[in-house]
């Protein structure tokens, strides 16, 4: 029985009909990231993508620097142990060890399971943002490109906007006139004169921080802290574990010079174990050391 005319015409739209419900199911399909896989067989699929976690810290300003630019502080994870890492104390004079707070913080962002379940970690990039401002001429952020080679500058960057050596304004045998390297420098009016150094202070009192890490530059070595009643024993474990895992030397005592009021010194006054890693020069982060190091103290408290 021949067809007619009119049944050819259905047919024909019942295929085009049946066509554009499989194309409108190819693209739906092809949103979804496996129209790839439609007609392979099991061992020939591939895998779906897999997105990296990245995570949001815990951002806080801890308070304000003379000119009012902020004291930032990044925290990770919601363990029962919590340590901290500041770096820029000395401002622009340091600015490497800014860069590689920063750089941890990147880090961290983008591999939030190095933190152990059992750790709380904090960073403080920038603990004088004011003179970092002096030498970089930027807020937050920077690049390397941004730092001048004018070196008088970079020292210009090592005190606040009231010309104090931060490191000096804390209450560890604190005297008005300190002294780094050869050369007599403001320790401030009192300790914690400052509005920088009262920041980590009030910071440090406001949490339970079981120890905290200063970066600074440039002797290549890990420094224990103590104030006048020797060094704390865990002071001692946490510098050997961050000289080992980093190749930098582990020091008992900095005696290149008297040093008076500094913030290491007015932790172990007051039971909180702290160290000093020193970074060898004022150049490089020296990102793969400190990242080793910073890992092992992870390791350590995450237990």
């Amino acid at each position: 029985m021949r067809s007619t005319p009119q049944k050819r015409v259905i047919t024909i739209a019942v295929v085009l009909l049946v066509l554009f419900a499989l194309s409108i199911f190819i693209f739906l399909a092809s949103q979804k990231g496996y129209v790839s896989n439609l007609f392979l067989s099991d061992s020939e699929q591939t895998p779906p993508i897999q997105t990296k976690e990245v995570v949001v810290p815990n951002y806080k300003t801890i308070g304000l620097s003379v000119e009012g630019r902020k004291i930032e502080a990044y925290t990770y994870g919601s363990g029962s142990t919590h340590i901290a890492f500041v770096g820029g104390m000395h401002g622009g004079y340091e600015w490497n060890t800014v860069l590689l707070a920063y750089k941890l913080i990147d880090y961290l962002n983008a591999n939030p399971k190095t933190v152990p379940p059992y750790l709380t970690v904090t960073i403080v990039p920038d603990a004088n943002p004011d003179g970092m401002f002096k030498v970089i001429g930027k807020e937050g952020r920077f690049a390397i490109t941004d730092v001048p080679k004018d070196d008088a500058l970079k020292v210009s960057g090592r005190f606040n906007a009231h010309k104090v050596d931060l490191n000096r304004n804390f209450d560890c045998k604190w005297q008005a006139e300190s002294t780094w390297r050869d050369t007599p420098v403001s320790a401030g009016i009192y300790p914690f004169s400052e509005p920088e150094s009262t920041a980590i202070r009030n910071f440090v009192f406001g949490n339970k921080f079981r120890s905290v890490i200063f970066w600074h530059s440039q002797s290549g070595s890990v420094y224990a802290s103590d104030c006048e009643n020797g060094i704390l024993p865990e002071t001692l474990s946490i510098m050997n574990i961050y000289a080992k895992a980093s190749g930098y030397s582990a020091v008992k005592s900095f005696d290149a010079y008297p040093v008076t009021g500094d913030s290491e010194g007015w932790l172990a006054k007051i039971g909180i174990p702290a160290i000093t890693v020193e970074l060898k020069t004022h150049d490089s982060v020296e990102w793969e050391q400190n990242l080793a190091g910073a890992k092992a103290l992870f390791a350590y408290y995450g237990k």
